[in-house]
This record gives structure tokens, sequence and C-alpha cells, in this order.
């Protein structure tokens, strides 16, 4: 009920802005060839997809391919991660003998004189027998 003049103070927004008319062109076959493309090619994000455009002879510039593809909502597909094998593992073998399997370890430690010393120890799986310390 009121004139734009005073709307627009009121609000404090700039009345040039409250007037404007978007000139911008119908992008409707752009996006549609960008959808399809995207599509076709679900691991290509914008870039990729900007240069096939390109092959096609659709000159474009790449922001606004990048807005497009947004507003389009295709984001390049997420990977699921890795599948791990199901079911339990094997027991590893008991070995039921002395020297058969030995395992290594270093030990590290520092002295109250600030001093540091590292030691290899040797072990016997089966007797659990500390073999060697060097």
């Amino acid at each position: 009920g009121m004139s734009e003049r005073r709307a627009c103070t009121v609000v404090g927004a700039d009345r040039t802005s409250m007037r404007y008319r978007s000139c911008r062109a119908d992008d409707g076959d752009l996006r549609s060839r960008l959808r399809e493309l995207a599509q076709q090619r679900r691991r290509f994000g914008y870039r990729r997809l900007h240069i096939l455009l390109r092959r096609d002879g659709i000159t474009i510039n790449r922001k606004k391919t990048q807005r497009l593809y947004r507003e389009e909502g295709l984001t390049v597909r997420r990977r699921k991660g890795r599948r791990r094998a199901t079911g339990s593992r094997a027991p590893a073998s008991v070995l039921a003998l002395p020297n058969q399997r030995w395992s290594l370890d270093f030990v590290h430690d520092q002295l109250v004189t600030g001093r540091r010393f590292r030691v290899l120890n040797i072990v016997d799986d089966v007797t659990r027998e500390c073999l060697r310390a060097v």
C-alpha cells in the first residue's frame, strides 16, 4: 500500500536492484546435455564434463559449467569403502616345539641423566623365554 521509493527506503534496499530483470538466456538444452553427460560418466566432475561439452561444439565458460553443474545437483558419486572379508580368521598354527619361531622387538628407555638407550630382545614364541638382549 505504499510507493516503491518509500518501501525501498524502509527496507534499506536499492531501487535499481528491485527493478532488475535478468537478461540471461535460457539454458534448458545445455542443462539437459550436461545431465546426459553426467549420467553417462558418473565419475566425471564439472571440469571433465566441460571438456566434453567443448568437444561437442558448445563454447561455454568453465565457471558457467560449474554453476549449472551445482544447480542441477550433479555431484560425483562417493565411492564406497573397500569390502572387508567377512568370517573369522583361521587361528595361527600353534607351535609345540621350542626354537621353531622367534620374535624380535626393540625396547627403549631413558636414564635419569637424560641418556637414552635401546635394547633388542629376541624371544622364543613357545617358551616365552628371552634368548638374548642386545
